[in-house]
């Protein structure tokens, strides 16, 4: 009798038509909720495997340059033997050793703590910032980390908590999605410039209703379901296209470019889009003359 296959692990799931988790998780610890804890380990939810990256090579010999590091006074010299500088002015360096730097750097927590739960949309979408699988640990962490999910989902809240991360300390969003959790790393408050004095300098004006009208009827005409699947990288195919035709030794070909844009006028261009042809009028008939009686 022919023996199942063993499921595989978390790390080696593939999703459909997309990137396979890493083999390492970025972290590891608990999942803590008041009194309900639970292993889990957070995995890399965007992959940046496929992107063709370039190196810099010679010409003359087909050698890949290496880049080093040089002093404009004294030429080259070893990177061992640098140490950090802060520019605190033009030309003039604060200069921070290792010793300095580990005495302020934060350790390394085994616990995602949650210390608050907030409404979706409370969180600016500015603040958004890397987004992560966090999966559980082990078969005995699946009935905490599944009432924590389900939790979240009855209640329609999003936990906050912070964790430390490569000596960092990140605040992490924590979602319900489909039968796991995803959290994301949120952006400080003095890393997001503020929104109103971004558009301070747009003059304020009132748009023309019967424009507005128009524009919500064309966004009503082109609505429709968000498939990942419809969007692609066209650079990113071409330049994987362009790559094989020089494995192949066949000359290269340019990307086609999109068509110039014929649109002038935003409201006229508006109007001509709803605009239809005038349903032809059924043509009229003649009335038929009626006889005469005889006298």
């Amino acid at each position: 009798m022919a023996r199942k296959a063993p499921k595989p692990k978390p790390a080696e799931r593939r999703a459909s038509g997309g990137a396979s988790l890493s083999n390492r998780p970025i972290w590891s610890g608990n999942l803590r909720l008041s009194l309900v804890s639970c292993p889990v380990a957070l995995f890399g939810a965007v992959s940046r495997r496929r992107d063709i990256a370039f190196h810099l090579i010679n010409p003359a010999t087909n050698n890949r340059i290496r880049m080093v590091p040089t002093d404009p006074d004294s030429g080259p010299v070893n990177r061992s033997d640098l140490v950090r500088g802060y520019e605190f002015e033009k030309d003039r360096y604060a200069i921070v050793t290792n010793e300095e730097l580990n005495a302020v750097k934060l350790d390394t927590t085994d616990n995602l703590d949650i210390e608050l739960f907030v409404e979706a949309a409370a969180i600016d979408r500015l603040f958004w910032n890397e987004p992560y699988y966090l999966m559980p640990e082990g078969d005995g962490a699946v009935e905490a980390y599944s009432v924590i999910r389900e939790a979240l989902v009855k209640t329609k809240r999003i936990a906050l908590g912070r964790v430390v991360m490569h000596t960092r300390e990140r605040l992490m969003a924590v979602e319900p999605s489909g039968k796991g959790l995803v959290a994301y790393t949120l952006r400080m408050r003095d890393e997001v410039v503020d929104a109103a004095a971004a558009f301070d300098l747009i003059p304020a004006e009132r748009p023309n209703p019967r424009m507005v009208d128009i524009a919500e009827r064309i966004i009503e005409q082109s609505e429709g379901p968000f498939d990942t699947s419809t969007f692609r990288d066209r650079y990113e195919e071409a330049l994987r296209d362009l790559v094989r035709r020089k494995e192949e030794g066949a000359a290269t070909v340019e990307a086609p470019r999109p068509e110039p844009s014929n649109v002038i006028d935003l409201m006229e261009a508006l109007r001509r889009s709803l605009k239809k042809p005038p349903a032809a009028k059924p043509a009229a008939r003649k009335p038929t003359p009626r006889k005469r009686k005889k006298a």
